[in-house]
């Protein structure tokens, strides 16, 4: 089977995000299938597209990576951009992917994952031009999930978001959710229940177990004796890693010299959180940038005691976080803020707590 897989921020170990789409890839072409990845090099440097090049193939464990040269050069940046200004952005960049896309081979089915939801215009339009399935996977709810983080306040935008949202909706033969609750959120726009499967996130069982040894990165992060909590992802506005420093803050007061959080990674909030730990002389938390190499990043968790996964809207019920399924498959304890099917899911089985963010 050939498959077209559209991801615009596609990665492999090698990078700094998530690689399910990875994973799925290398899996699907071990069974034989053969895999197109159109992406923007953006979440990967190994895919970088030269200047002035419209886009750029590689190769990657027998995928067929077409990077495609993006709308800005750091996924960073974008995050400053007005609401409008990254809309059109993303826009161009599904644009140009459904333009290219009419060029390669003609595949059996196409498979468009977002964020952002205009990737799912590229795969409905590309799916329409072949006359072939169109499978759409939603990672997260857009526009619901900016409107709870405050994040997008504009009507006209949300408008747009919404009808867009469910234009791509019907013209998915197929529907994949990450969480029951983004099902539940799917169906709640129309569509029917059976045209949406939940698979969630999981983790690589390759890289991550409790047989790794992290003494090495416990020592390079000055850790010593003490208990280690780390975060380890995305520093942004939905991470709500305010909640760690106040942690911080709390367990100074009480004098508790034994324990020590950890924030690995990186993202638009980090400098301020870093500048507010300094405000409070706070010596119990310890800042560590994301490096881009997945094993790298299993002997680090490997070297702390617990992992957290914190969210700034944790009421939002419809998360599949990768951390939270490394952190277990690493043989670590979870802490995470967040109800619904993931505090659930811990608290059931013992593996952690789930704690109210607001007490």
């Amino acid at each position: 089977m050939r498959i077209l897989y559209l991801h615009q921020y596609f990665a492999t170990r090698k990078g700094m995000t998530g690689t399910r789409s990875y994973e799925f890839s290398r899996y699907l072409v071990g069974k034989g299938h053969h895999v197109t990845m159109m992406t923007s090099g953006l979440a990967n440097e190994e895919f970088a597209v030269p200047q002035r090049t419209r886009y750029a193939e590689f190769e990657a464990e027998g995928i067929h990576v077409v990077s495609i040269s993006a709308a800005y050069n750091d996924p960073q940046v974008g995050t400053g951009m007005s609401g409008w200004k990254r809309m059109v952005k993303f826009y161009q960049f599904a644009h140009l992917a459904s333009r290219l896309g009419r060029k390669l081979p003609k595949p059996d089915v196409v498979f468009a994952t977002h964020t952002p939801l205009t990737i799912g215009l590229a795969g409905a339009a590309l799916g329409r031009h072949f006359n072939v399935p169109f499978v759409f996977e939603v990672r997260d709810l857009w526009p619901e999930a900016l409107i709870n983080l405050g994040a997008l306040r504009n009507p006209a935008i949300i408008w747009w978001l919404r009808r867009m949202e469910r234009k791509i909706y019907a013209r998915a033969e197929h529907i994949v959710a990450l969480s029951p609750g983004m099902k539940d959120g799917i169906v709640r726009t129309g569509v029917e229940p059976e045209r949406v499967t939940v698979i969630p996130n999981a983790a690589d069982l390759d890289l991550f177990g409790p047989e790794i040894d992290g003494s090495v990165s416990r020592e390079r992060l000055g850790l010593g004796a003490r208990f280690a909590a780390i975060y380890f992802g995305a520093m942004g506005l939905a991470n709500g890693l305010d909640y760690v420093i106040d942690a911080a803050r709390i367990l100074a007061d009480r004098g508790r010299k034994d324990i020590v959080l950890v924030l690995h990674g990186h993202g638009g909030k980090k400098d301020e959180l870093k500048q507010t730990a300094c405000d409070h002389g706070l010596t119990n938390v310890v800042f560590s940038d994301l490096v881009p190499d997945k094993a790298e990043l299993a002997r680090i968790v490997a070297g702390c005691d617990a992992c957290m996964t914190i969210y700034r809207a944790a009421k939002e019920q419809t998360w599949s976080p990768n951390k939270m399924f490394d952190a277990l498959a690493a043989g670590k304890p979870v802490l995470i803020n967040v109800p619904g099917w993931l505090g659930e899911t811990i608290e059931k089985n013992r593996c952690g707590r789930c704690v109210d963010p607001n007490r």
